[in-house]
């Protein structure tokens, strides 16, 4: 069986996977930092629908909490055959000369050094058939002037360490992904963002005419860690809209 960790997992794009990847008969782990109950609910709509799921808190830029998560997955689900690298922070939309210290340096800990700690862990435990998708975003490439190009940046680091694990990890039998979302309705618009209409207000302008749903990027998600995407690794798929 396919025992998968997804950070990130309790809510938008994370929630999204761990349904289509229990769907696809993959037992989840469902890594989140702070909300029980939103996690507890992804886990029980998949057991009620006959499928494996956990819940394990963790933050990932912590990296004994993160050999915890992969510890308590596989005691509870067996041996990890996939990761899901979602966990991600935004902040506030404005100038860059506004950046707040503390914002540029959480958004580097989780989207950078976390995503790294999570990579590497999954690295050193996974045999030939692994896989890592690493949850990147649109912005890495469009670099987010005037909203936030600190956390496009720290997206584009995501892109850099997919190609490099590729290659490292290639001769292991493992492979290293990217999906890159564009404008997608999550509340990370709100809750991060400040701004939690900016989807409806930049979804139109993209080639598309509108922004995506989680789903639309779970499908990428899920596909890279398919069998269908044995000879796949070290692939960008962008589900921006056409950005």
């Amino acid at each position: 069986m396919k025992v998968t960790i997804v950070t990130g997992g309790s809510r938008g794009i994370g929630a999204a996977t761990c349904h289509r990847l229990a769907a696809a008969g993959h037992a989840v782990a469902v890594g989140y930092r702070s909300d029980a109950a939103k996690a507890a609910a992804v886990v029980d709509r998949i057991t009620g629908n006959g499928g494996q799921a956990v819940a394990i808190p963790v933050e990932t830029a912590d990296a004994a909490q993160v050999v915890k998560l992969f510890d308590e997955a596989y005691a509870q689900l067996g041996a990890v055959t996939g990761l899901v690298n979602n966990a991600g922070v935004g902040s506030r939309i404005g100038r860059f000369v506004d950046l707040d210290d503390e914002d540029l340096r959480r958004v580097v800990e989780v989207n950078v050094v976390g995503a790294i700690f999570c990579a590497r862990e999954a690295a050193r435990r996974m045999t030939a058939g692994g896989a890592i998708v690493n949850v990147s975003s649109a912005a890495a490439t469009l670099g987010s002037p005037n909203e936030y190009p600190h956390y496009a940046a720290s997206k584009a680091a995501i892109d850099a360490l997919t190609l490099g694990l590729s290659k490292e990890l290639g001769p292991d039998g493992i492979r290293v992904n990217t999906v890159q979302p564009g404008v997608i309705y999550t509340d990370f618009h709100g809750t991060q963002s400040g701004e939690p209409g900016r989807a409806d207000r930049v979804g139109p302008s993209a080639p598309l005419g509108r922004a995506g749903q989680p789903d639309e990027v779970a499908a990428a998600i899920s596909w890279l860690l398919s069998d269908d995407a044995s000879y796949v690794t070290g692939a960008t798929i962008r589900v921006a809209g056409g950005r």
